[in-house]
This record gives structure tokens, C-alpha cells and sequence, in this order.
């Protein structure tokens, strides 16, 4: 089952701080994610100065309760990096998963 995050950082003045001391252990998490097949893809949402204010990433997982399991462990979560998370079920087509 795959799943459409989008994820938009806080607006207060500590938000890039928290954003920045999160990332490497994220990107650790996404990069083992990937090497299971579980991360599809990613991307950081930028404002119009090109600061990063968010994340859209689409996940696959058995179920949408083993993604909520890892959601609650995600270091954007867990950091508070993340404050809005919106997240849709959706069927992303052969073509872009190489098979």
C-alpha cells in the first residue's frame, strides 16, 4: 500500500534549528527505508527564497497501521521538525517502481 506524505515544518523561529538537528538522523532513516523498499521517493518543499519548509515523500507499507507505527519514530516527528502532516493513500503505477 503506498501512501503521499506531505509534511510542512513549523512557522516558528526555532523551525529551521529543529529541521537542521533532525536531518542526518531522516535521511539515515529514509536511506534504510529505501534499501527496503519502502521509501519511493522524496522531496523538500522550498518557499519562494528556497528554504526548505516541508517534505513530500511517498512510502510503501503492508498497511497503513505498520506506516503509523513508523511514523511515530520518524525523526521529523520526533524532533517536532514536522507540524502538519497530511497524509493520502495512493497507487503509484509500475512504471515508476521498476517493475
Amino acid at each position: 500500500m503506498h501512501f503521499l506524505v506531505t509534511a510542512y515544518d513549523g512557522t516558528d523561529e526555532q523551525a529551521p534549528s529543529r529541521r537542521l538537528a533532525a536531518r542526518e538522523r531522516h535521511l539515515a532513516s529514509i536511506e534504510q527505508l529505501k534499501s527496503q523498499g519502502k521509501a519511493l521517493y522524496g522531496a523538500a518543499l522550498i518557499d519562494d527564497r528556497g528554504a526548505m519548509i516541508g517534505s513530500l515523500v511517498i512510502y510503501e507499507f503492508d498497511s497503513r497501521e505498520e506506516f503509523d507505527e513508523y511514523l511515530k519514530s520518524e525523526p521529523y516527528v520526533t524532533g517536532k521538525v514536522w507540524e502538519k502532516i497530511e497524509v493520502k493513500p495512493c497507487r503509484v503505477p509500475p512504471i515508476f517502481l521498476g517493475k
